[in-house]
């Protein structure tokens, strides 16, 4: 796949094109891009996947302080190349841009820049300057311009309309199945080994602290975690725990992020690592002495460990 963070000398072959944040990349995302996919090979042309960072909301509501990101731009890009698009493209969003008129975005990016010869859109696609540019626009666009247009209904799964929205609800209530089952796959959270106070060691479950490697990334529900741990090429089972810790910490909404990774005796400060949720065990909970603590630590870890079984 290639990046492209700039589009003046742009090339392609018969672009066939979808707009979108895509935060999730989740089922109802998938059908997008099979269709996309599909199309371009029906008329031997090459997928586009035209996307904005930062997000826009950041930037359209600078004040608003509650948005998470399900997949940060890293993560979306693995998943695309995985799922075999040709080109993205990661254009700027700016103050700016977002006063464009849709009008001059078709004309002046997807006619004029990206050559578009066919373009596909969600069910939901609703872009531009007051969210003018919906389908019946666009479909004005494509016969004044001379590219085809496709748009495709949402993704229903168990009578539920597949959204975003509705899987930032799931991972911040801490329902990690439904959220996976929205998704397609497991959700994931790249991070980082930092220092902590080393309290698991002392009572024989030492953990890793973890921090995420984006700010604004989503950090599940408080509570205990089944995982799997990939650290330079080796995945590893784990138990992890979600709860808050209010000072020096870099995490959204100062959830702190502790590993418990199975059988595992490297020193990991520093390295990078990545972070499977399979299944949550059960809600965080005080406990009256240490004693009761480890004995609870020791159910979890069979708990997990049943979980993560292949």
């Amino acid at each position: 796949m290639k990046v492209h963070n700039n589009i003046d000398n742009f090339k392609a072959t018969n672009p066939v094109v979808t707009i979108g944040t895509f935060d999730g990349l989740h089922l109802g995302h998938r059908k997008v891009l099979d269709r996309l996919k599909e199309i371009a090979k029906n008329h031997n042309g090459e997928t586009v996947l035209f996307t904005f960072s930062p997000h826009p909301r950041f930037v359209v509501s600078p004040n608003e302080k509650n948005l998470r990101l399900i997949t940060t731009l890293e993560e979306k890009k693995e998943l695309l190349s995985l799922i075999g698009i040709d080109h993205l493209v990661v254009y700027p969003f700016t103050k700016e841009f977002s006063k464009m008129p849709y009008s001059d975005f078709v004309k002046n990016i997807l006619v004029d820049k990206l050559n578009t010869r066919f373009l596909v859109v969600g069910y939901d696609h609703r872009f531009g300057k007051n969210r003018e540019g919906g389908f019946e626009f666009l479909s004005t666009c494509a016969e004044k311009y001379n590219f085809k247009i496709k748009k495709l209904d949402a993704f229903i799964l168990n009578d539920i309309k597949i959204s975003s929205s509705r899987i930032r609800e799931a991972l911040d209530a801490g329902n990690i199945e439904k959220a996976n089952a929205y998704l397609g796959y497991n959700f994931t959270l790249h991070g980082k080994v930092v220092e902590g106070k080393k309290l698991g060691r002392k009572i024989g479950f030492p953990t890793a602290n973890i921090e995420s490697s984006d700010v604004n990334k989503i950090i599940p529900g408080y509570g205990v975690y089944a995982v799997r741990i990939r650290i330079n090429g080796e995945t590893f089972n784990g138990m992890l725990n979600i709860g808050t810790r209010p000072t020096f910490n870099q995490n959204a909404d100062n959830r702190s992020i502790e590993v418990n990774i199975f059988d595992f005796e490297q020193n990991i400060y520093g390295k990078s690592l990545i972070l499977e949720f399979v299944k949550r065990i059960r809600e965080e909970r005080h406990f009256k002495s240490p004693e009761e603590l480890i004995e609870q630590l020791h159910k979890d870890k069979i708990v997990a460990a049943g979980f993560l079984r292949d």
